[in-house]
């Protein structure tokens, strides 16, 4: 080979060699930076957004947004737990979830039962326990998606891991939609019996956890007859709860 040859040939490798050096290092960087993103996004930013809402009140949920855009309005006043009468946590409890204090986020009876019952062609009914409400509805986006189970499931772990039971409670009563444009127990009493949440008698209280499963729908002071119905079973069903010391986590 002449010697010119050879020197280019030596020439050319190492510039070869720097080219893959340059783009396995810039692979690496992006892959960590890529890393980074997704703990930050995943597991850090998460976390920091519920330590902080342990401590304050979330201001605002997706949802509210999204109706406020809509032209709904946005009626939302933020009342602590102990300024809410104990009768709207048991009758929330015994409406949506009354393994509440019992369960660690995720209620699998119920949802095995749910499960059976959509496979037999029964009534519909989901298996959400009230934690795994409270993460969708103050931290999520509306809506069906694996994606968005997922972030559920992640968020449930975290507010019963860093908040408690009575927080949770206390946030899920003042992130929930009573109506259009009405969110929280205490704007709920306002609107709907002219009242503080402190105030609530447990027919009442009976009365607001009966339109949840279609607060756009149904109406807490002209109940059709499903609602009143539905009402009188959880006014029964929250004596129970009361009895049996079932919302003894919240209320005491």
């Amino acid at each position: 080979m002449p010697a010119t040859a050879a020197a280019a040939l030596v020439s050319i490798r190492p510039q070869r060699k720097d080219k893959q050096d340059f783009e396995g290092r810039f692979v690496r960087r992006l892959l960590r930076n890529i890393a980074l993103a997704l703990f930050i996004v995943l597991v850090a930013g998460p976390i920091a957004t519920v330590l902080l809402y342990r401590f304050i009140p979330p201001p605002v949920t997706p949802l509210m947004v999204i109706r406020a855009i809509e032209g709904r309005g946005l009626d939302h006043r933020w009342r602590g737990i102990h300024k809410v009468a104990p009768a709207l946590p048991r009758a929330l409890i015994a409406a949506e979830d009354a393994r509440f204090c019992e369960h660690h986020g995720f209620d699998f009876d119920a949802l095995q039962k749910a499960y059976e019952n959509n496979e037999a062609g029964k009534k519909i009914r989901g298996g959400s326990t009230i934690s795994q409400q409270t993460a969708k509805n103050v931290f999520l986006w509306p809506g069906r998606s694996y994606v968005r189970k997922g972030l559920e499931a992640w968020f449930t772990v975290l507010i019963e891991t860093l908040w408690g039971k009575q927080r949770i409670m206390e946030v899920y009563m003042n992130s929930i939609e009573f109506g259009s444009g009405i969110y929280g127990a205490q704007a709920a009493s306002q609107r709907y019996f002219g009242v503080d949440a402190d105030k609530l008698t447990p027919a009442q209280a009976s009365r607001l956890a009966a339109i949840l499963p279609s607060p756009l729908k149904w109406n807490a002071v002209k109940p059709g007859r499903y609602v009143a119905k539905r009402s009188q079973k959880i006014g029964k069903a929250s004596g129970a709860v009361r009895r049996d010391g079932l919302a003894d986590c919240v209320t005491d």
